[in-house]
């Protein structure tokens, strides 16, 4: 019988797609593992909400994901990055609502988070991203950054709001407007943050999960921002400190900080605290 991790399990018991796809999981595993040649392990736990992943012998892992449109381009990331910074890929399927990668495997695979105090994961985050941040060829499959945050914004307007009217409106207007500004696009991560960086041998530290999009630096040090608890005691000193360390524009960094406070508010209370302090 297949073993659902508990963060897969639980993405399952409250999203009926995912549970519809966690149940046909091990049908479409067994023909991944067939067309790919290999016998993987028990999956990794905790695991995570939209991906099944165990050990491939000792090198690789097999990453088996529900697709979802922020992380379509996965592969075509990892391909292009080449192990600069990121794991490597060795190959890639496609199954309807399934993608399937077979990855290098990062050992001892300790999180960033879970080795190094916040200040010190900060610089490893920007040292990562100055890496991944290059300008991409005409005809690429990545697709603009403003796509992403368009579909944000409509969604968020959709819900009710917990923010001053004001702030709303302000907010979702710089999430649509900064995405299409002037600026020297590059290949973004756009989910990088410490719970997506493995300690490995290869090189000290290999980034995960990447969900790559075209677009605007000061954008994609936000993830990293938003995925630490600094971000409610001082939001500001927080988003000079980042801007500071990638010799990006502060006032940037933080108006992208702060229309993603807006646009996370509805699911995260902290957020519109943040938002409020954060606001132009």
């Amino acid at each position: 019988m297949l073993t659902t991790p508990q963060r897969l399990a639980e993405a399952a018991a409250s999203d009926d797609e995912v549970r519809a796809w966690v149940d046909g999981l091990p049908g479409v595993l067994d023909q991944v593992v067939a067309q790919l040649g290999v016998r993987v392990g028990e999956p990794f736990e905790p695991g995570g909400q939209c991906s099944w992943v165990a050990p491939v012998g000792p090198d690789q892992v097999l990453k088996v994901g529900f697709w979802h449109y922020e992380a379509e381009h996965e592969a075509e990331g990892l391909r292009f990055w080449d192990g600069g910074g990121t794991v490597r890929l060795h190959d890639a399927r496609s199954f309807d609502a399934t993608t399937a990668l077979l990855l290098e495997r990062c050992t001892p695979g300790t999180h960033l988070a879970d080795v190094l105090p916040p200040s010190e994961q900060d610089v490893v985050i920007a040292g990562l991203l100055r890496r991944l941040w290059q300008p991409v060829p005409d005809h690429s499959p990545f697709r603009p950054l403003h796509e992403m945050c368009d579909a944000w914004a409509t969604e968020r307007e959709a819900i009710p709001s917990n923010l001053d009217p004001g702030l709303l409106r302000t907010g979702l207007s710089l999430l649509r407007s900064l995405p299409r500004d002037p600026v020297d696009d590059v290949l973004l991560c756009t989910d990088l943050h410490s719970e997506n960086v493995l300690a490995a041998q290869r090189e000290s530290w290999l980034v995960i999960d990447p969900k790559p999009y075209v677009g605007d630096p000061a954008y994609d040090v936000v993830q990293h921002m938003l995925n630490t608890d600094r971000l409610h005691d001082d939001p500001l000193a927080l988003a000079r400190r980042m801007a500071g360390l990638l010799d990006l524009d502060a006032t940037r960094v933080r108006l992208w900080l702060f229309a993603r406070c807006v646009q996370e508010s509805p699911s995260w209370p902290g957020a519109a605290e943040a938002a409020a302090r954060l606001a132009p």
